[in-house]
Order: C-alpha cells, then sequence, then structure tokens
C-alpha cells in the first residue's frame, strides 16, 4: 500500500502515466517508501475518496469478470534483493492469454509498492521460448466484441512493466516473437541466450505491433532500424540484435542465468534510492525537451541528497568497506 500518498486523481496508476503530464509528487512515489516523504519535501496526501486500507483492484478491474486469476500461470521467486517472475506455459511457448495477462498484471501491481525488490528479472519456463506473444489458439475462438479488451490489457501490461519503479531485466531464453518482444522491449536491460530469435513479427499476420512496439522500438535502436524489422517482419539472431543495441548481454552457451544474475547484482549492490531515482530521470529524461530533463534530473538529484544511503556511502569509503544500503 501507498500510505496515503497522492498518486493520481482517479485510480492507482504508474510513472508511465505521470511521465505524460501528471504530478511529480505521483512519480517520486515510486522511488521514495511513503515513511521517508519527510527527508523528500513531498507532500503525502490522500486523494478524494481513496481508502488506504482497501487492497489494490485496479487490474481487476480491466479485465472481464469470468477471466479467472491462475496463479499457476505466472510464478514469482524471490533470491534475496532480487525477484524472478516467469511465465509457466512452456507448452505453449509461454504466450499471453487473457489469464495469463491478468495474473501477470496482478503480479506487477503488487511488485511496484515492494520497494525492498531491487531488481526483478522477467523470463519464461524453459529453453524453447521467452515469449511467443499473444495466444493465437484463444484469439481465434475469441469473439470479436472482447478482441478490444485483450488489446488495451497486452497493452497495459507492457506500460505494467515500463512503469516499476525497480530496475527490470528481461531473460531471453528462447523465441520471443510479436508481443514477446514487445515484453523484452518494456524492460529496461535484456540478457540473451545464443539461441534466442527475436522478432516484431505482425504483419505477417496482417496486423501491427499493438502493445508498444512500433514506439519502443525506433526509440531503442532508431527509427530506420526499427522500420526494417517491423515492416518485413523478419526474425533475428541474439547476435545481431546485440549487435544493434537490442540486447545488453549475449551470454555464452548454457549461462543465461548467470549473466543474468551477474547483471543483477551489480544493480542491487547500489544504493536502492538512487537506482530508482536514476531509472526515473532517464525515462522521463527522454520523453521530454533537454532543458525539461536536467529540470527533473536537478530534482531527482535533490531528493537522494538527504537519504542515509548517500551518508553511509561516504562513511564507507573514508572507512575503506563495501556500503550497506538499506533503501533509505
Amino acid at each position: 500500500m501507498w500510505g496515503g500518498v497522492r498518486l493520481t486523481a482517479a485510480r492507482f496508476q504508474w510513472p508511465p502515466r505521470l511521465f505524460r503530464g501528471q504530478s511529480e509528487p505521483g512519480l517520486f512515489a515510486m522511488i521514495w517508501p511513503p515513511e521517508d516523504f519527510a527527508l523528500t519535501g513531498v507532500e503525502s496526501t490522500s486523494p478524494d475518496g481513496y481508502d488506504d486500507t482497501m487492497t489494490m483492484s485496479s487490474v481487476a478491474q480491466d479485465f472481464p469478470a469470468d477471466v479467472p486469476d491462475q496463479p499457476e500461470l505466472v510464478s514469482m521467486r524471490r533470491d534475496g534483493d532480487l525477484v524472478w517472475v516467469t511465465l509457466e506455459r512452456p507448452e505453449v511457448m509461454n504466450c499471453l492469454s487473457f489469464p495469463t495477462l491478468r495474473r501477470f498484471r496482478t503480479m506487477l501491481e503488487e511488485l511496484a509498492s515492494d520497494l525492498s525488490v531491487r531488481c526483478v528479472l522477467i523470463t519464461g519456463r524453459g529453453e524453447k521460448a521467452f515469449c511467443a506473444g499473444a495466444d493465437l489458439k484463444e484469439r481465434r475462438t475469441m469473439p470479436t466484441e472482447r478482441v478490444p479488451e485483450f488489446v488495451r490489457n497486452i497493452r497495459a501490461l507492457m506500460d505494467d512493466v515500463e512503469a516499476l519503479p525497480q530496475p527490470t531485466i528481461a531473460v531471453v531464453g528462447g523465441f520471443a516473437f510479436g508481443g514477446g518482444t514487445e515484453l523484452l522491449l518494456a524492460c529496461d536491460l535484456r540478457v540473451a541466450a545464443p539461441h534466442a530469435q527475436i522478432g516484431l513479427t505482425e504483419t505477417s499476420l496482417a496486423i501491427i505491433p499493438g502493445a508498444g512496439g512500433t514506439q519502443r522500438l525506433p526509440r531503442l535502436v532508431g527509427k530506420s532500424r526499427a522500420k526494417d524489422l517491423i515492416l518485413t517482419g523478419r526474425r533475428i539472431t541474439a547476435a545481431e540484435a546485440e549487435a544493434m543495441g537490442l540486447v545488453n548481454r549475449l551470454a555464452p552457451e548454457g549461462q543465461l542465468e548467470a549473466t543474468a544474475l551477474e547483471l543483477a547484482e551489480a544493480i542491487a549492490a547500489n544504493g536502492p534510492v538512487a537506482v530508482r531515482a536514476a531509472k526515473a530521470a532517464i525515462d522521463k529524461g527522454c520523453e521530454c525537451p533537454l532543458e525539461e530533463g536536467l529540470s527533473f534530473e536537478a530534482d531527482c538529484y535533490e531528493k537522494v541528497l538527504p537519504t542515509e544511503d548517500r551518508l553511509e556511502a561516504l562513511a564507507a569509503f573514508a572507512e575503506k568497506r563495501k556500503p550497506r544500503f538499506q533503501g533509505r
């Protein structure tokens, strides 16, 4: 729960929506725990009608009543300061059905408020597929009037991933096509196995990427490369993806998890408040003019100055030891 911190006037929403014109206090609420707001100077208030005792229910409200929440479809495993989120549908290449979307989004909503988590790793069960996108078998029998609801929720899933205050790493151990590529694009960083393949293949199905692919891919690899991949619908290897900056780390054969953990642990070793603030500054700054981005960076910097972690870092440097960051 958010301890009465004002995030938005109507319902629980996360940073991508805040990035698009909503208040900065709401964004700062995703960086600093509510109990630390005395340090930040951000006002902690409750919007009209907000009940601090109620459970988060915004995700459930986004789905038709007959879409079940099935915990077995997506698992979450805590590993110290890290969390693994795993799609558990290897028999269908970890594709995204309506119930899978509901479980995934519900889990992310829970993670967003747990700032003890320093990094989130997202992967798919098995070595064949990371995520093959939408469940086309389900879509073939889906009533026409329900398709827009499905599309809204798959798009919202990607927004939810991008919106997590903690850094996210896509751990790509196989095919990532369509919505699977859009899922890894929504993550902050990407680690891939040598045999992984990536592609926005929607135009081969006479549709377009509808969950952020046409927007996030060109921002990552440039407009020309994005058009090449999207208009042809071609699939690329992990090595090609790394060469164009789509993948951050190419793991040696059999070392995918170890490579991803090395990256996640390097992030988790740093000051968690500073890491979240740096992520927010980059994400917002890249979506606005330089002058506004620099101003927001200055705001973020100002907010980390009074933290206990900054003082701990200075003390550790003077005492020639590793700092022990507490996220405060």
